[in-house]
């Protein structure tokens, strides 16, 4: 697909939201850092809403609180905490533009992020969904540590999906419409996201990834314990099996990925998982597969 280059001055007739989710056990630092990765764009969102999931430290509330002169920055409290994807869908809801951005509380959105995504839906207005790639970094941006290529077009997008999650959750804008269409985020363990893009590919969805790096992503000791033991697995099997049960994928695919993951995820220790994803698991979406 050719991006035809265009005054930027046109998109911002094209509106949309941002939507984010808090919790207490986010950093307050890297908390303010994501938000002002938002605020300060190239291009401005007309909304921010923020979904405050449960009770807080006075210290994220204070953040939320420095930020009362953003006129476009909603925020909404849940009195306790009900998950990321019940949060996802609370914040979904409550954004009035039918294009949202996703975006999450320790991360940071590079300064074009917005402008290059509304350029992309502004040129093909068929695409629902609108993601790119991730830089993995340790402690500054400067040190990064992984980057996680996912692919461009439609068609190897959902060839892609068959194996792993064909999007970077953080990076993508989607069509507010599209995703309530096909049943919008419903909580799955770790999943969520990856069951939404499956669900959105059943009902037809066209996917589209930038090329380029959309959002530096915090990695760590957590990240990668998040990523392992037996109820992420077990997850992720379920996930295998219910598009196997939709002729998605085959048998033989199911037990390649599940046994791929069982390594992964049960078998592996933190330490080694870390290198495999920041060393061998990013950027291959050219195997097709079945």
């Amino acid at each position: 697909m050719v991006i035809r280059m265009v005054d930027n001055t046109q998109y911002s007739l094209l509106p949309f939201s941002v939507a984010m989710c808090v919790f207490d056990g986010d950093n307050t630092a890297f908390f303010k850092q994501a938000l002002d990765s938002i605020i300060n764009q190239t291009l401005k969102p007309n909304q921010i809403i923020l979904v405050v999931d449960g009770s807080i430290s006075a210290s994220l509330k204070n953040v939320i609180s420095s930020y009362d002169n953003i006129t476009f920055l909603k925020v909404v409290y849940l009195p306790k905490n009900v998950g990321q994807g019940n949060a996802r869908r609370i914040g979904l809801e409550n954004c009035s533009n039918n294009l949202v951005a996703l975006m999450d509380a320790d991360d940071i959105s590079v300064p074009d992020r917005f402008e290059k995504q509304i350029k992309i839906f502004k040129q093909f207005n068929d695409l629902d969904v609108v993601g790119g790639n991730i830089n993995e970094f340790i402690n500054s941006t400067d040190n990064i540590v992984g980057v996680r290529l996912v692919p461009q077009g439609d068609a190897n997008i959902k060839d892609y999906l068959k194996k792993r999650c064909p999007f970077n959750q953080v990076t993508v804008m989607f069509k507010k419409s599209s995703v309530e269409f096909s049943g919008g985020y419903i909580d799955w363990y770790q999943e969520e996201d990856y069951y939404l893009w499956i669900r959105m590919c059943e009902a037809g969805a066209k996917f589209y990834n930038i090329q380029e790096n959309l959002v530096n992503v915090r990695v760590g000791k957590d990240m990668y314990r998040r990523r392992g033991g037996w109820r992420y697995f077990k997850s992720e099997a379920k996930l295998q099996m219910y598009m196997y049960n939709k002729n998605i994928i085959s048998f033989i695919r199911v037990v390649f990925n599940v046994s791929i993951r069982f390594v992964l995820q049960v078998v592996m220790p933190n330490s080694l998982r870390g290198f495999i994803f920041q060393k061998f698991a990013r950027g291959e979406h050219d195997e097709k597969v079945s």
